[in-house]
């Protein structure tokens, strides 16, 4: 089966009325009906300010990277993308196809 991943990269610290972004992501997510949502926490990573955050050191390990993966037809999550307006920490997201090599139950 055809579809569309869309990974959204953020900060763990990233906050949403007191939770985190990418849970809220992961709610409006489910809430929309995608097939399904992945949280996936970094240990290490940079981004536009190039300062490493990294689990490596305790001074550093601040604002771990998170990428949020979702994985739907492509205009299901083509859709979804505006409910990620106004989100604070999302700032770069990428949507590539991919291949769905298993079935949903």
């Amino acid at each position: 089966m055809k579809a569309v991943r869309l990974t959204i990269l953020l900060g763990a610290d990233d906050r949403w009325h007191h939770t985190p972004v990418y849970h809220e992501i992961v709610a409006r997510a489910q809430q929309a009906g995608l097939a399904g949502a992945t949280v996936l926490r970094g240990c290490e990573g940079y981004g536009a300010s190039s300062f490493v955050h990294t689990d490596r050191s305790v001074d550093l390990a601040d604002n771990l990277p998170i990428a949020v993966i979702i994985v739907d037809v492509e205009d299901r999550v083509r859709g979804f993308v505006p409910r990620l307006d106004g989100l604070p920490g999302v700032r770069t997201a990428f949507l590539d196809e991919v291949e769905v090599l298993t079935a949903r139950p």
